[in-house]
């Protein structure tokens, strides 16, 4: 589930809202997967991975990570994004383009008091994509965190990320290819709406 908050009023965001609606009534399942695609100036690669979208705040999508992953050093070293939602029940793709930045201390510790201590220990346990010799070891260092950690303190290497679209394009899968597809792009404080052709 993804929880909606300050609505805002742009097209683009209320037909978000709207296809979100209509894959949460035919139960979507992963509903608040979206991929996200980072480039590494060290590497010059694009890298894309699944994370859980947790809150969109008027025109800001948030999820949270570990600060020390390689997602996080990207995003650091270019704060320019692109992201993926796909609906299977109703056949539609979102994709957006956005500029991506840390949240504030403040949000990431209300947000992981709030947590499982179960996801909060892994949160602290696990040093993010860093390689390991056995999957006990993780399990290893996941129950030592359980017994021993502050399980309601945010670590300053944890929390969240939000960012904001400056496009968006809806496309929606039909019989026979004729697939629909709607362009909004943000010019100078407008969205500016194209149909492009599939």
């Amino acid at each position: 589930m993804i929880t909606f908050s300050n609505s805002n009023s742009e097209i683009p965001y209320i037909k978000l809202k709207q296809k979100y609606n209509d894959a949460l009534n035919l139960n979507q399942k992963n509903i608040e997967a979206i991929s996200i695609s980072s480039y590494s100036s060290e590497s010059k690669e694009v890298n894309s991975r699944f994370v859980n979208l947790k809150f969109i705040d008027n025109n800001n999508f948030i999820f949270f990570s570990n600060y020390n992953s390689p997602k996080s050093r990207e995003f650091k070293e270019h704060n320019q994004i692109t992201a993926l939602l796909y609906w299977n029940t109703i056949n539609t793709q979102v994709r957006l383009k956005a500029t991506i930045k840390k949240t504030s201390n403040e949000f990431n510790q209300t947000y992981f008091a709030n947590r499982s201590e179960q996801k909060n220990a892994l949160a602290i346990s696990s040093n993010q994509s860093k390689s390991i010799d056995f999957f006990e070891d993780v399990e290893d260092n996941y129950n030592k965190s359980l017994k021993s950690d502050n399980l309601r303190e945010c670590p300053d290497y944890w929390g969240g990320y939000s960012f904001t679209p400056y496009y968006f394009e809806f496309w929606e899968g039909h019989k026979s290819r004729l697939n629909k597809r709607d362009e909004y792009k943000m010019q100078n404080g407008c969205w500016d709406h194209s149909i492009l052709q599939p």
